[in-house]
C-alpha cells in the first residue's frame, strides 16, 4: 500500500432514521359505517452501524465521505398494519478502529473483531397507532404517538494499527530499511529524516509458512508524548503491538540515552507502554568492526537493561537471529 492511501483518520456525521407515525385509522367496510380502531405502528427508524472488516487495513475508502443517513421507518396504517422500518446504514472499518465523539473526544467504543457491530446512533422506534389505545370507556380513540425523532452525532474515527511488532526509533535510524529487507513491503526509504510519514505494515515469513506482522512507526523525537514532530499521530499505532523493537543506529553518540529518551516518551504518552515485552536492536552494525562491536557489547552489557542484537539490514546480518528472537517472544 503507497504512503498516500493510508488514511487513519476520518471526521464523519451520521444520522439515524425517525420513527414512522401510529396510525390513527378507524375500521370502515360495506355494512360496517362505525368500526373500532385498527390504526398500526409505525416503524423503526434506521440505525447507523460500525461493523469490523478484516479484509480493510485503512479508512481510505471513506475518506470522502462525510455523511452518512439511515433510512426512515414507514407510517402504521389501517387494518393495524405495521409500518417497514428504516434501512440500517453500515460501515465498514479495519480492527483496530476507536470511534470517539467528536464534541467531547470521549471514546464511544473500539472495533477489534470481524463482523462485531455496534450502533453508533439508534433509529427512533415507531409511534404505537390508536388501536393501542382503546378502552372500555374511549372506544374509538382518535390519536396515536407520534414516531420518536432520529439522532445525530459528529464522530471521529482513529485507525491504530493492529501488528505483532512495532519499530521504535528515531528518524533516519534504519527501520523502513529492515521492513523492506525482513518482508515483502516496499517503504520510502531515503537518507533523510522523516522518511517515513504514515505507517507501513509488512508481513514477515517465518519457518514452516509461519507468519507475523510487523509495523515501520514514523521516527520519534523528543517531546513527541507532547505532540512535537508527528507526535500523537503515531504514538497511538504503538499502542496495540505485541513487542516493541527499539532500532538504535551504531553510529549513536549514546546508545543508553537514545533509548531512555524513547522509553520516557512512551511512558509519558501511555504508561502502559511498559508492560510490552521489549527488545533492542544495534542497527547498521556493518559499519564496526569485530574489535570496535566487542568494545561497544562490554559497555552495553552494563548499561542495557534489556536484551539487545546487532543487525545490519543492508548486510544482511543477524536477521534470520533477530526472526528467531521475535518468534519465541511472540510465542
Amino acid at each position: 500500500m503507497t504512503e498516500g492511501n493510508f488514511v487513519d483518520y476520518v471526521k464523519m456525521y451520521v444520522t439515524s432514521g425517525n420513527g414512522g407515525k401510529g396510525s390513527m385509522h378507524l375500521h370502515r367496510e360495506k355494512f360496517v359505517t362505525k368500526g373500532g380502531p385498527d390504526g398500526g405502528d409505525g416503524g423503526r427508524g434506521g440505525h447507523v452501524i460500525i461493523r469490523g472488516n478484516e479484509n480493510l487495513w485503512t479508512l481510505l475508502h471513506l475518506k470522502f465521505k462525510k455523511h452518512v443517513q439511515a433510512g426512515h421507518g414507514e407510517h402504521g396504517s389501517k387494518s393495524r398494519s405495521t409500518g417497514a422500518d428504516g434501512q440500517d446504514e453500515y460501515i465498514d472499518v479495519p480492527l483496530g478502529t476507536v470511534v470517539r465523539d467528536a464534541e467531547s473526544n470521549d471514546i464511544l467504543f473500539e472495533i477489534t473483531e470481524h463482523n462485531q457491530e455496534k450502533i453508533v446512533v439508534e433509529g427512533g422506534m415507531g409511534g404505537l397507532g390508536n388501536w393501542h389505545f382503546r378502552t372500555s370507556t374511549n372506544q374509538t380513540p382518535r390519536y396515536a404517538q407520534p414516531g420518536i425523532p432520529k439522532q445525530e452525532k459528529e464522530i471521529l474515527m482513529e485507525l491504530k494499527v493492529l501488528a505483532d511488532v512495532g519499530l521504535v526509533g528515531f528518524p533516519n535510524a534504519g527501520k523502513s530499511t529492515l521492513l523492506s529487507v525482513i518482508t515483502s513491503a516496499k517503504p520510502k526509504i531515503a537518507d533523510y529524516e522523516f522518511t517515513t510519514l504514515k505507517p507501513n505494515l509488512g508481513i514477515v515469513q517465518y519457518r514452516d509458512f509461519q507468519t507475523f506482522v510487523m509495523a515501520d512507526i514514523p521516527g520519534i523525537i523528543e517531546g513527541a508524548a507532547e505532540g512535537k514532530g508527528l507526535g500523537h499521530y503515531f504514538l497511538r499505532h504503538i499502542e496495540r503491538n505485541s513487542i516493541l523493537l527499539f532500532l538504535i543506529p551504531a553510529d549513536a553518540k549514546d546508545i543508553k540515552k537514545q533509548y531512555d529518551i524513547l522509553l520516557d516518551e512512551l511512558r509519558r504518552y501511555n504508561p502502559e507502554m511498559l508492560d510490552k515485552d521489549r527488545l533492542i536492536a544495534i542497527s547498521k552494525c556493518d559499519m564496526l568492526d569485530d574489535e570496535l562491536k566487542a568494545e561497544l557489547k562490554v559497555e552495553l552489557d552494563k548499561e542495557l537493561p534489556i536484551d539487545y542484537m546487532f543487525i545490519s539490514s543492508v548486510a544482511q546480518q543477524g536477521i534470520t537471529e533477530l526472526k528467531d528472537k521475535l518468534w519465541k517472544m511472540l510465542n
